[in-house]
């Protein structure tokens, strides 16, 4: 009853650092909640757009464009590579600017060439568009950036795996409504099918654009505030910390009277916009130490280099290469894969199946995380997040194998292997981001932003294989899977906290 209640109520908060200690889902009220909520319904929105081209490419535009397989392919790889190149860069931007003002001109930006697609008329315009929307999927960096400055490390996976999972169920959700949208514009509207499907990406522009400017003007940017002024909390806690504590002795030399609730805490803040921290709560040396190393700064190139080509990021990029690289390419096939196997289905039909594999992400990435957090929890060590990711990334590598050897013309092997692939891979991707909060905290816009743009690169790199192999699906799923478990066994044994951020 206690958890169910976490659901609704304001949450405890670490006052060491000023974020929470539960994910108050049900509660937009909450400035902590409101954050969560805008963090996966933004990349929810984002995800839906940018993935809103496969469910009607296979069939509709492939048909008014007269589109080879190898255009549609292309097109494919183009929507990944500016995703990227964006994601790369939103890592920076979100240290240097804040998260929330990177995601907000990251959805508007990309809003323009949604509204656009009704211009499309040949392959180069759609590969083209295609390219500019792909900067929606960099709305991911600032999503995880945003939610890991609100919550705390114990629950920081959970936090960022629902985010992102309820986020990424965007790519299975516009297998439903493009779909739906395309349908009504034919039977209700009665537009012929080369205006309907230009006229249906005008319903993703108008919920982007929404609700970017809800996110601009009802959530902060920190927990205490403006981004400008994140530095204070910790400012104002070392100075208090330096007048009570005789740093010799490491001992208090005040007492309160009294212990403050966490309560009147949060209303100070409220009120003062900088709290003074009350000596129950401030901070031993040691933490203080801690909450330095995790206070977010705009880093320096070489800095930005070394934490890029650390092997601790490596450690949790190349996993998510493998992970969200693979979801990528096969949500850009899927549907053609069902269509393929079953050819007694319609459009709309293997969409709907396709669309499964993309909503599962609603369970199955914040699963990941959760299990990683209880982990960490249980043993107090990053390790055992890192081995948990590692053993997941090799799990789904077999289940990759495996469907690229078995009889996919069964609907019960096809649909099965394909529901225990997404579980895997999807639960890879919510513990990989219970692993990079702990990994260069003090630029975890660039660890975001490289594991981001690495499970891009992925996305690529396996389209290639896709588009090399043409309508042998099958093949290509069995060499991803090959390719994703010895990468993951090749950085199992990367310490996933570099030695000099030991404190």
């Amino acid at each position: 009853m206690d958890t169910v209640k976490l659901l609704f109520l304001s949450p405890e908060v670490n006052p060491s650092n000023r974020k929470a200690k539960s994910i108050p889902i049900l509660n937009p009220f909450d400035k902590y909640g409101r954050v969560y909520f805008f963090s996966w319904l933004g990349f929810m929105v984002a995800f839906l757009s940018w993935y809103a081209f496969p469910p009607l490419l296979g069939v509709t535009i492939r048909k008014d464009l007269k589109l080879t397989q190898a255009e549609v392919a292309n097109s494919n790889i183009v929507a990944l590579l500016a995703t990227l190149l964006v994601r790369f860069v939103a890592g920076p931007l979100c240290d240097r600017f804040g998260p929330r003002l990177v995601f907000i001109g990251l959805l508007l930006c990309g809003s323009i060439p949604t509204a656009m697609a009704g211009l499309v008329t040949n392959a180069q315009g759609l590969i083209a568009l295609r390219f500019f929307v792909g900067i929606l999927g960099g709305t991911f960096v600032p999503c995880q950036v945003w939610c890991t400055g609100f919550f705390d490390k114990k629950i920081v996976g959970t936090a960022n795996s629902l985010a992102a999972g309820w986020g990424n169920a965007g790519g299975g959700i516009t297998y439903f409504v493009m779909p739906a949208v395309f349908d009504s514009l034919v039977h209700s509207q009665g537009l012929p099918a080369h205006k309907a499907w230009r006229v249906a990406y005008i319903v993703p522009f108008i919920i982007i654009v929404t609700v970017a400017f809800a996110m601009l003007f009802t959530c902060e940017d920190t927990p205490t505030g403006k981004w400008s002024e994140r530095h204070l909390w910790s400012e104002e806690n070392n100075r208090f910390d330096s007048s009570i504590v005789d740093m010799n002795s490491g001992t208090s030399s005040l007492r309160p009277s009294e212990a403050p609730s966490t309560t009147n805490i949060v209303a100070d803040i409220e009120k003062k916009g900088t709290p003074s921290p009350p000596e129950s709560v401030a901070p031993t040396p040691g933490q203080f130490e801690s909450l330095r190393t995790e206070t977010v700064v705009a880093p320096t190139f070489k800095e930005a280099m070394n934490v890029l080509l650390s092997l601790s990021t490596a450690a949790v990029a190349i996993p998510y290469a493998c992970s969200f690289g693979s979801e990528l390419s096969i949500n850009s096939i899927l549907g053609e894969l069902y269509a393929e196997n079953f050819p007694y289905m319609n459009q709309t039909q293997t969409g709907q199946w396709a669309a499964m594999f993309g909503l599962l992400n609603v369970v199955c990435r914040p699963a990941g995380g959760f299990i990683a957090d209880l982990l960490y929890q249980h043993t107090q060590s990053v390790w055992s997040k890192k081995l948990f990711l590692s053993f997941l990334g090799v799990v789904m590598g077999a289940f990759q194998i495996a469907i690229g050897f078995s009889d996919l013309k069964s609907e019960a092997t096809m649909f099965g292997l394909t529901a225990g692939l997404a579980f895997f891979l999807e639960a890879c991707n919510g513990a990989n981001f219970a692993v990079v909060p702990h990994v260069h905290p003090f630029a975890n816009g660039i660890v975001s932003g490289a594991v981001g743009g690495m499970g891009n690169l992925g996305g690529i790199i396996f389209a290639i294989i896709f588009r090399h192999n043409g309508s042998q699906y099958a093949r290509s799923l069995w060499i991803i899977g090959i390719i994703s478990i010895a990468a993951n066994l090749a950085v199992a044994w990367i310490r996933p906290i570099p030695r000099s951020q030991r404190v």
